[in-house]
């Protein structure tokens, strides 16, 4: 009993957290001109859809650490499931796409071709669909979605010893974690040596002109678009940071089930919608742009810093005319 009360404390918090935040930071980025922008167009995408999935998980994981046990119903077991199946899958595929757009911005620089309003909406229409048929397909035979960990929540069944049931688990977990994984290891490693290549450079041209920075508007857009690299990378690494324990729980319960406690594996699930608490957070203290928005519409929730609210951070345009009118607009 104790455990069940701690784990709906748990999801609690996290649903009351979640929540009003993901929702802030839908409204925040929609009702500010300055912020509507393509490149922020996926971090809408993300904030709602972290805000779904708690919506849907936040309230039956709570009635079931109350009863003790999964007291809805096998269907809405299936779509308890298939929800946070969902929602995680286009969560992580969101951070890939915010991730590209900003390699296009930093690693190519003003040869790039920045992001249209057009282009953002069919990657995110694209990622829709994509995990839509991902996890659906437990529903028609290819694996199932079954209460799992204390029977306070469900998901993937990764106990029965079927080998075509679990070809899904593996199958999946390459395309939805594993690819996704690379693709942003490789473009992290590309734009920290993009970053540190402009920095040697802009050095070695001040040295050279006898004086001790070089600070053009080439530059300082290079900076904004950094700051912006680090709320995307930080984003990621708590998306990873909350996925992959329940990754490796779904992996043990394949090879080696007999470690896998339902008290284990339940607290696996939890930091996993966890995640959907983190991301509003982030924004609100490392998105210069959205923390000058909430300071001015919602004062009671910004987080300032010393001097950082005057920062203006572009979006995906990289040139300096872009920018300029970009602060005229807002």
């Amino acid at each position: 009993p104790l455990w069940y009360g701690l784990l709906g404390f748990a999801i609690t918090v996290c649903g009351l957290l979640s929540l009003p935040g993901n929702l802030i930071v839908v409204w925040v980025f929609m009702n500010t001109k300055s912020l509507r922008s393509p490149a922020n167009s996926l971090v809408v995408n993300l904030a709602f859809n972290d805000f779904i999935m708690m919506l849907f998980m936040f309230p039956p994981m709570v009635i079931s650490c109350y009863w003790g046990t999964w007291g809805l119903g096998p269907f809405m077991c299936e779509i308890y499931a298939f929800v946070g199946n969902l929602c995680g899958c286009v969560s992580i595929y969101t951070m890939v796409w915010i991730t590209l757009d900003r390699y296009n911005v930093i690693v190519k620089g003003v040869s790039a071709q920045p992001l249209s309003q057009k282009g953002a909406l069919l990657r995110i229409l694209g990622t829709w669909v994509f995990s839509l048929v991902w996890t659906i397909l437990p529903f028609f035979g290819w694996n199932r979605y079954v209460p799992e960990g204390n029977m306070t929540a469900c998901g993937t069944d990764y106990l029965t010893d079927d080998q075509f049931s679990k070809s899904y688990l593996y199958v999946y977990t390459c395309w939805v974690f594993f690819g996704p994984f690379a693709i942003i290891v490789y473009s992290y490693y590309h734009i920290v040596s993009a970053v540190f290549a402009h920095e040697k450079q802009m050095r070695e041209q001040a040295k050279k002109m006898g004086i001790k920075s070089l600070r053009s508007e080439e530059a300082k857009q290079t900076s904004n678009e950094c700051r912006l690299a680090k709320v995307a990378l930080t984003t990621v690494s708590l998306w990873f940071m909350a996925w992959t324990p329940y990754l490796i729980i779904n992996w043990m319960g394949m090879f080696d089930p007999v470690k896998v406690t339902p008290l284990f594996s339940i607290w696996g699930s939890l930091f996993a919608k966890a995640n959907a608490v983190y991301n509003p957070i982030v924004y609100a203290i490392s998105h210069p742009k959205y923390r000058a928005a909430l300071q001015k519409k919602l004062p009671c929730l910004s987080c300032q810093t010393e001097g950082g609210d005057n920062d203006t951070t572009p979006s995906t345009t990289t040139t300096t005319a872009a920018t300029e009118k970009a602060e005229e607009s807002a």
